[in-house]
């Protein structure tokens, strides 16, 4: 039964345990980031979302990246744990989406509108925010298990070379995907204090699931 907007919000969860397999075509996946790409709403219409879909050996060769990039940086002990983490949670799904923003428009933005030049950087993580929200909640309507990762910057030369990307492109997240193979966690809420006559809502953040 398909979902509405609101049961959608409340389902989607963070998976940690993904498998290779996808209930849905590569196409469909394919379709489900152009339609975010074509409708999530952004700034000034400014579009400046980026987003790569890495399939196969593609999404693969991302979480090597990953791990040759941090096998540098840290302990050889320490690497053991991460390294067995990022197999078992991240590349043993079957896709990754990499979420960028195009710095140029955003620089086209601020010379355009100068009275909002501050601003126009923190609207472009907004945008991105919509698009990984968009995206996470169609590929859990579609059987598929997703997390949100942030190992960039550490990464951004690598993936920019490997892929050919602009160097305008600022990767903002990195979000694998695959069919779940666990349960996700519990979900914990913070308080949330109900609007009284005169007063505003106000409701405290809780970590992300």
């Amino acid at each position: 039964m398909k979902r509405t907007f609101e049961e959608a919000l409340e389902h989607r969860r963070s998976y940690y345990s993904i498998g290779s397999s996808s209930p849905v075509s590569d196409e469909e996946l394919i379709r489900v980031v152009r339609q975010a790409v074509k409708h999530v709403p952004s700034a000034f219409n400014s579009q400046s979302t980026r987003i790569v879909l890495l399939l196969g050996d593609e999404h693969k060769k991302l979480w090597d990246i990953v791990k040759d990039t941090l096998k540098a940086r840290i302990l050889a002990e320490a690497f053991v744990k991460t390294e067995a983490k990022i197999d078992g949670c991240f590349a043993s799904g079957h896709g990754t989406v990499l979420y960028f923003e195009d710095m140029s428009v955003v620089r086209g933005l601020q010379d355009a509108f100068p009275s909002y030049k501050d601003n126009f950087p923190t609207w472009a993580q907004h945008t991105s925010a919509m698009h990984q929200f968009a995206i996470w909640a169609m590929l859990e309507e579609r059987g598929l298990g997703a997390s949100l990762q942030h190992y960039n910057p550490l990464i951004d030369e690598e993936v920019r070379r490997t892929w050919e990307l602009p160097e305008d492109w600022m990767l903002i997240a990195e979000m694998p995907f695959g069919v779940p193979t666990g349960e996700p966690g519990d979900k914990d809420f913070g308080d949330v204090v109900q609007a009284h006559e005169g007063f505003p809502l106000r409701r405290s953040f809780y970590s992300g699931l």
